[in-house]
């Protein structure tokens, strides 16, 4: 499911479709007393990118906002770095596909994908060597936030998972300034979903400096370098850390905040940037 109450800057055009497919299937379940039940399950379906014609990955996705997805997985990949320069993105889910067309020069796909790291995400993710490209130039805002905003937030965000409610197996993340959510997305693995939000913001050249952003999965390297390449100096989640995306957390001057939930957070680096005026 995808919320969305933010703000377009300047929205970029080319051409490009709105697939819908259904999210949540029905289906029968039966409980421990062997009775029938009517419950949901989340849909998973396979969605081949390709770039100029060629193949470059298949990402099992929930189908939520597709050319979202497909658009921020490339400039998180590092595969596309112009947006002006799109002509189109096209889904057709007849054939389970994404096809992107872009004037910038992409011949040095097969190099780029040479170069390949299986990432610690849901399920076996992978990340190209241009994944790395151009951290070091990444400079971050320092965030002033309060922990009454906090909490505020976590409130907040219980209305939103529709698809996790209905159906449980996926993860949710968010864009959030102060305690309110801009945009919410759910998709089967999390780095879709982050996806999918960076998609949106470069679709509409949002920045990200006074954003926050809120995730359900667990803050890996992967993770912390997405949120970073989107501009965002905070991010929360509800689930734990990895050494790796602490590390990069630090480097990068990303305020990391994780096991959030209810009246509980830890913060793991970045505490000086907290108001602590709900003790």
């Amino acid at each position: 499911m995808t919320h969305s109450s933010a703000q377009p800057n300047t929205q970029i055009k080319f051409v490009r479709t709105q697939a819908e497919v259904p999210l949540t299937l029905p289906v029968i379940a039966y409980n421990e007393q062997g009775e029938a039940l009517d419950k949901f399950v989340a849909c998973e379906r396979p969605l081949t990118v390709y770039l100029n014609w060629q193949p470059i990955v298949t990402l099992m996705t929930l189908g939520a906002k597709p050319e979202s997805l497909t658009l921020g997985y490339l400039k998180n990949q590092g595969f596309v770095t112009d947006i002006t320069l799109l002509e189109s993105v096209i889904v057709d889910w007849e054939v389970n596909s994404a096809a992107v067309i872009t004037k910038e020069i992409t011949d040095d796909i097969a190099e780029k994908m040479s170069e390949k790291t299986v990432t610690s995400g849901c399920g076996q993710g992978t990340v190209y060597g241009s994944f790395l490209q151009g951290l070091d130039e990444i400079q971050l805002p320092t965030p002033s936030l309060k922990q009454s905003v906090i909490y505020s937030l976590l409130k907040n965000i219980n209305a939103y998972n529709d698809t996790y409610k209905n159906a449980g197996a996926v993860h949710g993340c968010g864009i959030c300034q102060n305690d309110q959510i801009l945009a919410f997305v759910e998709d089967v693995g999390r780095h879709n979903a982050v996806d999918t939000l960076a998609g949106d913001m470069w679709m509409e050249q949002q920045s990200g400096g006074d954003k926050i952003f809120y995730t359900t999965g667990r803050l890996t390297s992967e993770m912390v370098i997405k949120v970073a390449k989107m501009g965002i100096p905070v991010l929360l989640s509800r689930s734990g850390v990895t050494q790796m995306g602490l590390e990069l957390a630090q480097q990068l001057g990303i305020t990391l905040i994780a096991r959030a939930k209810g009246r509980h957070f830890l913060v793991y680096h970045g505490v000086e940037n907290i108001e602590f005026d709900a003790k």
